[in-house]
């Protein structure tokens, strides 16, 4: 297959995932230019004799532009805040490893899966690097990606009708998230655009987890926090980085078979139902001991994708600081607990 026919491909499916979109703010559902590509990227892939491909080469460059976003919300003022959020942080190691034990004890008490493949499934977040390790250990790869994958499903799906319709906060619509290209800074924002590209390359480089994502924000906290740059991601772009996430996630089962699919689908929805009862624990603890605002505490301890998680925090206008850096704590205990233990579990 041509390169011009693989890119042709890919942005057919993300017309595909824009339709759903459209079609989300006409019914007017929470997120809909995140949750409309979802959905009707995940029908399309069950269509197998459409021309279509998952847009994963866009993934780079969009958890570059959330990067991005992310840093510019660590302004000079927020930062005075850092030392509050200490002991919220603190309550993330215990959520890890409890989050962990359950997961594990329940895929491979109840779903019969082997040591390996439970503990490398329970792990909240990274999906590759699971992989990755679950490779090297000779775990079962294909029900660790589609663990994960549904997990990730589950999570960046009820989130947004959570937020609208229990919270009352209203996220549906066409809304702008942030400034629209035509009252953005350009010279500005090139300039912000290239030092990401160059973040990530250099966290790429030195094995950085999630450095496509990280790299970016260190740069975009550095010039965002000093004023350097005060220009932040337009919203049009956002919205682009939602339809390539969106469809992303709804192909993660393309050529599985719809039996298997459903299965997977329902055992990992008992560990969506443990996960939701861990998260509601240290959600009401960090609540009602720090009193920080309820969606910002929901979604700093909702074990979902790092990029998908503050993406939806960038568009609910949380408090992104505060989400940020639960996610960053989190990742870094599960990078580092996850190659040391998997390797000495035996079945």
């Amino acid at each position: 297959m041509s390169t011009i026919q693989t890119t042709f491909r890919m942005l057919l499916a993300l017309m595909i995932g824009a339709v759903g979109s459209i079609v989300f703010i006409y019914l007017s559902l929470p997120l809909p230019w995140l949750l409309g590509a979802i959905f009707a990227s995940s029908i399309a892939m069950r269509f197998e004799n459409l021309p279509i491909l998952s847009p994963k080469p866009f993934s780079a460059p969009a958890r570059i532009l959330i990067g991005l976003t992310i840093g510019s919300a660590f302004t000079p003022e927020i930062l005075q805040f850092i030392d509050v959020y200490f002991y919220s942080l603190i309550l993330v190691i215990p959520y890890t490893i409890i989050t962990i034990i359950a997961g594990m004890y329940y895929y491979h008490k109840y779903q019969g899966f082997d040591k390996k493949t439970a503990y490398l499934s329970s792990m909240p977040g990274g999906v590759i690097e699971m992989v990755i390790i679950g490779e090297e250990i000779k775990a079962n790869i294909s029900k660790i990606t589609l663990v994960q994958s549904s997990r990730l499903f589950f999570i960046v799906v009820s989130l947004p009708f959570v937020i609208q319709y229990i919270f009352k906060v209203d996220i549906s619509g066409n809304k702008l998230i942030t400034i629209p290209i035509t009252q953005t800074n350009i010279p500005e924002f090139a300039a912000l655009a290239l030092l990401g590209i160059i973040g990530g390359v250099v966290a790429k480089k030195i094995r950085l987890s999630a450095a496509y994502l990280i790299g970016p924000m260190i740069v975009s906290i550095a010039v965002h926090s000093t004023g350097v740059i005060t220009t932040s991601v337009p919203d049009e772009f956002l919205k682009f980085v939602q339809v390539v996430f969106g469809t992303i996630i709804g192909f993660t089962f393309r050529g599985v078979k719809l039996k298997t699919i459903v299965k997977t689908l329902v055992s990992t929805f008992g560990h969506f139902i443990i996960l939701m009862i861990i998260s509601a624990v240290f959600i009401a603890i960090a609540y009602y001991s720090f009193g920080f605002p309820i969606i910002s505490t929901l979604l700093a301890f909702s074990p979902g994708g790092q990029a998908e998680i503050n993406l939806i925090a960038i568009l609910v206008v949380a408090n992104v600081p505060y989400i940020t850096l639960h996610h960053i704590v989190r990742l870094f205990i599960v990078m580092n607990l996850a190659p040391i233990f998997a390797k000495k579990i035996k079945d």
